[in-house]
């Protein structure tokens, strides 16, 4: 009897695996890795579209449906979000010198690239450079519009950009978080 239990164990342990290895998109030697692939894939970085978002009304979106900010203190286009700051507010890339990034709509004429110090081109709308922001729930979510935190001494104060534009309309009573 313990033999057939052993067995079947065995069994149900190799499907389970080759349904986990199958999901996972098996071994076909495709190693896509970095930034790109966080953003859902090469062809998708740098993809910009609207969504409507309730609560906010239409805002921008990377190809994941999350939600797009831009910091009051890079207006003039200096990328001050680096190192830590550029973990909790990812920076929407394409590769750099690959060209311009994907839009839907009326929105490719307002987007742009500009350079990081990090290697990958940076995504910019109107000018202004844009992020995701790691603590938004999930697609179509905004919960990041008005923040304000500090990285290495300087403060930054975040707003979620929409086709008009990014603009200091919202305001948060958070002080948000020193880091």
């Amino acid at each position: 009897m313990t033999h057939i239990r052993t067995t079947t164990a065995l069994a149900a342990l190799a499907v389970a695996v080759a349904l986990v290895l199958g999901a996972c998109g098996g071994g076909d030697g495709d190693d896509s890795s970095g930034a790109a692939s966080a953003s859902g894939g090469a062809e998708a970085a740098g993809t910009v579209s609207v969504m409507n978002v309730d609560g906010v009304g239409d805002v921008l979106v990377d190809s994941d449906g999350a939600a797009l900010y831009a910091a009051d203190e890079e207006v003039g286009g200096d990328v001050l979000c680096t190192d830590a700051c550029a973990a909790i507010w990812i920076p929407l890339t394409v590769p750099a010198g690959d060209g311009d990034p994907i839009a839907d709509g009326d929105l490719e004429d307002d987007l742009g690239v500009a350079e990081r110090p990090d290697g990958p081109d940076q995504v910019t709308f109107d000018g202004r450079r844009l992020y995701r922001f790691a603590d938004d729930p999930g697609p179509g979510e905004v919960t990041g519009d008005g923040f304000s935190d500090t990285f290495d001494g300087t403060l930054f104060t975040w707003h979620v950009a929409t086709p008009a534009g990014v603009s200091g309309g919202s305001t948060s009573t958070d002080d948000g978080f020193d880091y």
